[in-house]
């Protein structure tokens, strides 16, 4: 069973899946139906911030094996087959997992701080200076190229 489908079954409904055709789930949302999942396993135990952190660490290196080889590929992975698509979503999903267990685990709202860096990004490179080329960007901030 892959970790989406293991997700979507509720220990409430006999082991019934839920809708697996909502895909539209809130950070809350996953981060509350990771808390139950590892709740009713009895591995809260085990996931500790270092704990986490490591696995989550070990599935970007997952993710890294998949391009490693690959060179350069264009948007939309045009020339990808199903199977190899199929592949970078579940280690995409692991990723994903594990970053949210994280951040719940260690008292942060995921979204709340991905959308303060974001205002805080736009701040350091305003699109006056950072949308034609790096180079301008550098000669605003006088930073050695």
């Amino acid at each position: 069973m892959d970790v989406v489908s293991a997700l979507n079954m509720s220990e409430t409904d006999e082991g019934s899946p839920c809708s697996e055709t909502a895909m539209d789930i809130s950070l809350k949302e996953l981060q509350f139906k990771l808390a139950e999942f590892a709740r009713v396993r009895d591995w809260d135990q085990f996931h500790s911030p270092r704990n986490l952190l490591l696995a989550l660490v070990g599935e970007v290196g997952e993710l890294s094996e998949i391009f490693q080889w690959k060179g350069e590929v264009e948007r939309g992975l045009p020339n990808w087959k199903t199977s190899e698509k199929e592949h970078l979503g579940e280690e995409l999903s692991d990723v994903l997992l594990y970053l949210v267990r994280l951040a719940d685990i260690c008292g942060v709202d995921l979204g709340q701080a991905a959308m303060k860096k974001l205002i805080k990004n736009g701040a350091k490179y305003p699109v006056e200076t950072c949308k034609i080329s790096s180079y301008l960007y550098a000669q605003a901030q006088k930073l050695p190229l």
